[in-house]
């Protein structure tokens, strides 16, 4: 019995550590339940969408599992190769046969890796188009969310999950998955090719796999946690670097880059911690793995060493040296692919928890859709009416109440009041930006609910106080990467909205560099550059929301005289704080608090002494104030 001393004194030592790992994991467990600790979506569930973006390169994958049966073959024949040499080394040792199984051997592992090569390169090229779909599929949707949607999501957000998370995705493709498939063929050939040779130390070898199946479960929950939290704080810092580089002029401003400094290290420090933990997580399991290995060669040595120097049977079997060596290689080969799902399983605990993240944004119903019957506008004459129409923001907090007006074709009709009043809401409505709650808006006599969103929008050029301008050239940004229009026509354009003026006197003309939305440009001339971008698409219905705010009294002028052009294209929407760019509009709408006060033209409204009339005097004696 005390030639079994070792062996027990190594099972005790496993044991051991199992019962602590338990106690580890249940602490641990409770821990997450009083947190509220929450899995969103199940690995089935994830894995089940994951392999319906593969499903179109089945092809691909089967072939890359023919390549991958050489691998697995060269993993399972090799071991009994060096076990015949062996066999042949303390016998008589014939050069001939030795030479055979060389060769033999050489020519798997030739065969071998070049399969592995060829697997590899048919894997990226394949993982690299599912992961293009994915990121194509991600971003229309992201493209199709509301506005309302779209203020409610951080930019930062929307890049982490377009670009970081679908390449954490992207090693499942390219290796994950086929590693997994591959390893476990590997595991159980290896585990047939053991009982073939020995039972006994096969079944010794075996009293292993519950002890590495008991460390995988517990520690699958541990990385799993660990990898939600990386993620996490990962989005968090994105979030935070997207908003405050944007903002990064202001915090210059106010002298707050300490303020700003300590709360990106304080993101940044949490990110820290969060990878620590996942490094510790890992940093246990694969060790644990390792002794596992570690101890079944301890065994196998010691059982095999005692039983050939003495020449003692092993539970009724006689063991050589040739099968001591083959199975030594034959429990590192075992042992490998476990240790390697270690980091393997990482990996899918990535994958698992960007895929998941990736799905929350796909999954998010989109509040703005097509309706069944929705119809393609191929005309509008810009007839416009709101009827009894009511929207809020928040549910309650009603922006418009009831609001009902008429607007002609081609005709300038322009919305005044005080901030919050509901102007620029009323904008946004008509284009569908938005979804009102309440009433009716007809275009032409058609609902806007009833015709396509995109059609609707293709037939209205929006001009905001806040103009966008793209990385790339002027042209490009008039253009907006639209094909088929030449230079004289988009000069023509810039001559009409008077851009021209300062497009002529840049020394590269249309392809002027344009950086970073547009900040090597003045506010004035990034508003003409809107004013064009509008026009040479040439839409029915134009708005303009604040355009003549911030700019210097020049440029008003050429933008008033531009609008004045623009009125004999089609029906104009101005919203407007000085009543001096809207006096010569055909209805001018007078709201308060989400209600219409009063309409009528300029001369009209300042007859009838209303609240236009309070604005306008209010100005007039502020501006000579000025002057």
């Amino acid at each position: 019995m005390h030639n079994y001393y070792p062996l027990l004194l190594v099972g005790g030592i496993i044991g051991t550590i199992s019962l602590l790992l338990l106690i580890a994991y249940g602490l641990v467990k409770d821990k997450k339940e009083a947190m509220g600790f929450e899995r969103n979506m199940k690995d089935s569930e994830i894995m089940q969408r994951l392999v319906k973006y593969a499903a179109p390169y089945k092809k691909e994958f089967i072939f890359v599992g023919f390549l991958m049966l050489f691998s697995i073959a060269y993993s399972i024949i090799s071991p009994l190769i060096v076990g015949q040499i062996e066999e042949l080394v303390v016998g008589d040792f014939p050069l001939n046969t030795l030479f055979l199984y060389v060769a033999a051997y050489a020519a798997i592992l030739l065969i071998s890796m070049a399969c592995s090569y060829f697997q590899a390169i048919i894997l990226q090229k394949t993982g690299q188009k599912i992961i293009s779909t994915m990121r194509e599929e991600l971003f229309t949707h992201i493209e199709a969310l509301s506005h309302e949607q779209l203020n409610e999501i951080p930019v930062g957000k929307l890049v982490t999950r377009t670009t970081n998370d679908t390449n954490a995705i992207s090693l499942m493709f390219t290796n994950l998955l086929v590693n997994l498939l591959k390893n476990f063929f590997v595991i159980f050939g290896i585990l047939a090719a053991m009982l073939l040779l020995n039972v006994e130390l096969t079944l010794m070898v075996l009293c292993f796999v519950p002890f590495i199946i008991l460390f995988s479960v517990i520690f699958r929950r541990f990385t799993r946690k660990a990898y939600r939290k990386v993620k996490d704080c990962t989005t968090d810092i994105n979030t935070y670097l997207s908003e405050n580089l944007s903002g990064i002029k202001i915090t210059q401003i106010f002298n707050r880059e300490d303020v700003k400094k300590e709360e990106f290290t304080e993101r940044s420090n949490a990110l820290g911690r969060a990878k620590r933990e996942q490094i510790f997580v890992f940093g246990i399991f694969r060790p644990l793995v390792y002794m596992l290995y570690i101890s079944s060669v301890l065994c196998l040595l010691y059982l095999g060493g005692k039983g050939y120097i003495e020449n003692t049977k092993f539970l009724g079997q006689t063991l050589t040296s040739g099968t001591i060596v083959t199975f030594y290689m034959y429990i590192s080969k075992f042992f490998d692919p476990i240790q390697n799902l270690a980091e393997q399983f990482n990996w899918l605990q990535s994958a698992f928890a960007s895929a998941e993240k990736v799905f929350s944004i796909i999954d998010l119903p989109l509040k703005l859709t097509d309706a069944e019957d929705a119809v393609e506008l191929t005309e509008v004459r810009g007839e416009i009416e709101f009827k009894d129409v009511w929207f809020s923001y928040v549910p309650g907090e009603w922006v418009l109440k009831g609001v009902s007006f008429h607007v002609n074709p081609k005709e300038t009709v322009a919305f005044v009041g005080s901030t919050g009043s509901g102007k620029t809401t009323i904008l946004s409505l008509i284009c569908r930006n938005y979804e009102f709650q309440k009433g009716q808006i007809l275009i032409d006599g058609v609902d806007i609910r009833k015709i396509k969103i995109a059609s609707l929008r293709k037939h209205f050029g929006q001009m905001l106080q806040d103009v966008f301008l793209f990385s790339g050239t002027i042209r490009s940004n008039i253009l907006l990467r639209e094909e088929g229009i030449s230079d004289e026509r988009i000069q023509e354009v810039c001559r009409y909205v008077n851009a021209d003026h300062f497009i002529n006197r840049l020394e590269n003309g249309l392809d002027e560099e344009v950086r970073e939305r547009g900040n090597n440009f003045s506010a004035g001339q990034r508003q003409l550059l809107s004013f064009a971008r509008t026009i040479i698409h040439e839409p029915e219905v134009m708005i303009l929301d604040e355009a003549t705010a911030n700019i210097d009294t020049e440029t008003e002028l050429l933008i008033q005289d531009s609008l004045e052009k623009m009125r004999n294209i089609g029906t104009m929407l101005i919203v407007a704080h000085r009543l001096s760019t809207i006096q010569h509009a055909d209805n001018i709408i007078v709201l308060s608090k989400g209600k219409i006060l009063e309409q009528g033209n300029h001369q009209e409204l300042l007859a009838a002494h209303g609240s236009y009339y309070q604005l306008y005097t209010l100005q007039y004696h502020k501006d000579l104030l000025t002057k």
